[in-house]
């Protein structure tokens, strides 16, 4: 990305006249759901595009100033990087993406930031969950396989308005498969699918524009509704001087307030993702507080299981996922013994 770019945290809005057009290809359910921007921006778009009354608009933004701006247009936004933010799998009956076109560096190797979000935030849409992907047209390529093996009923259609046309891009409308359609469908058919999707963008000009009127709708399968679970209640409007760092689980974030201590957690970016690791090492056990507030903290790891049930062909199937999290028992001088999760 260009330094002009990069200053703007990779900030390119879809033009209102695309999310319009977006917006007629999508049928909403009757009942509450909930849909989901992972680079919100300024919210103009997603606005439009997640417009009905039925539908929880949520967002998380990198910027505070544009983060402020979504939550204007009535989105639910976490300021904070996107992959920092925790969220349970399968909660979002929509998710609007148009990531950042750049590359992400690492020490091992490089990777586009559109294939690393696409991969980040899949597994937050439920199954017959409808995707919107806004990219340019050589990025598919680079989430091909994920698509063709994940999403059925994909179309492609190709954006005209000036700054889209500048920038190729296309709009990938897609439905997330059922575990039991993944399992079901063919490599040859994949295969297919992902020879179609790498060939895109040399076929840019053959693909057809996005329609005023569309040429079908894209629906979501019925599900259970989930709210914005985790994020939401960890990075609510709470604005104690107690040091805040974007991303951290519900768990850390509300025990660091507990200890008392303004010290920690160290508030540079290359510092946050050690302090989980320094919680659960023990480095940060020990005697905090005054008064009838001194204690003693003892952090550690804990394993819990998510259990959740679907409905598929008429059976009721139950699901167990294991996963991990942080325990801090606090122990007051008063006798009264806490512990947060």
């Amino acid at each position: 990305m260009r330094l002009a770019g990069r200053e703007r945290l990779g900030f390119y809005p879809l033009p209102i006249p695309e999310a319009e057009r977006m917006r007629k290809f999508l049928a909403f359910p009757d009942k509450q759901c909930c849909a989901l921007d992972p680079c919100v921006g300024d919210g103009a778009a997603f606005a439009e595009i997640a417009s009905d009354k039925n539908v929880q608009r949520c967002g998380v933004e990198l910027d505070a100033g544009r983060a402020e701006q979504a939550r204007t247009s009535g989105i639910e936004v976490i300021h904070g990087n996107c992959f920092d933010v925790q969220c349970p799998v399968e909660s979002f009956s929509l998710i609007y993406l148009n990531p950042p076109y750049d590359f992400e560096i690492g020490e091992e190797k490089s990777q586009r930031m559109e294939k690393l979000f696409l991969e980040h935030v899949r597994r937050w849409l439920i199954r017959g969950g409808i995707l919107v992907f806004v990219v340019p047209a050589k990025r598919i390529a680079d989430c091909a396989a994920l698509l063709s093996r994940d999403f059925r009923d994909a179309r492609v259609y190709r954006l005209t308005e000036t700054e889209s046309a500048r920038y190729k891009q296309v709009v990938l409308l897609g439905v997330r498969r059922t575990r039991q359609e993944r399992d079901r469908l063919p490599d040859s058919e994949i295969i297919q699918a992902q020879l179609w999707l790498s060939s895109l963008e040399r076929k840019l000009e053959e693909l057809p524009p996005l329609p005023s009127e569309p040429d079908h709708l894209v629906r979501r399968a019925a599900e259970r509704t989930r709210a914005f679970g985790s994020p939401r209640a960890s990075l609510g409007p709470d604005r104690s001087p107690t040091p805040e760092i974007v991303g951290l689980s519900p768990s850390i974030s509300r025990s660091f307030r507990a200890t008392g201590r303004r010290d920690w957690p160290p508030t540079n970016a290359s510092a946050r993702g050690h302090v989980g690791l320094l919680c659960t090492a023990g480095m940060l056990n020990g005697i905090f507080g005054d008064g009838e507030m001194r204690h003693i903290a003892h952090w550690q790891s804990i394993k819990l299981v998510d259990r959740s049930e679907e409905e598929e062909d008429g059976k009721t199937i139950i699901r167990e996922k294991e996963r991990f999290s942080n325990e801090l028992t606090l122990v007051f001088c008063t006798g009264e013994i806490t512990s947060l999760k």
